[in-house]
């Protein structure tokens, strides 16, 4: 199931830095980020083999999580918050803030056979 990690951060005066060094369970192969999104919802699917790590480092979201089982939603609202999406997770990530930079790495490269859209059905 879908969890969030909280990152290593340092604050003072000057400002924060977020560490991600060993905090992410699987070698990332993708790195990318989706950014200027209006009302429309992003996602829609879950993998075949692909584990994902989600970090909102600008703005908020909230990400809808089903892994067939159990459904959650996770307010992804500040950069030092990471949520982990296993393969079983179908998710969809909206209500995005104007300013919101969602970066998500990846355990695969793109492979547009590992992605299943269809939903569960409960």
């Amino acid at each position: 199931m879908a969890h969030i990690i909280d990152l290593t951060t340092h604050s003072d005066k000057r400002g924060s830095l977020t560490v991600i060094e060993k905090d992410i369970p699987f070698p990332v192969k993708r790195i990318f980020y989706i950014y200027g999104v209006d009302k429309s919802v992003r996602g829609g699917h879950r993998h075949h083999s692909t584990i994902q790590a989600a970090i909102c480092v600008h703005g908020s979201c909230i990400v809808s999580n089903d892994n067939g089982s159990q459904q959650e939603d996770f307010v992804l609202d500040h950069p030092g918050k990471c949520l982990i999406l296993q393969p079983e997770d179908w998710h969809t990530m909206h209500d995005f803030t104007p300013d919101a930079v969602l970066l998500v790495m990846a355990s695969t490269v793109f492979d547009p056979a590992d992605y299943i859209f269809e939903p569960y059905h409960h």
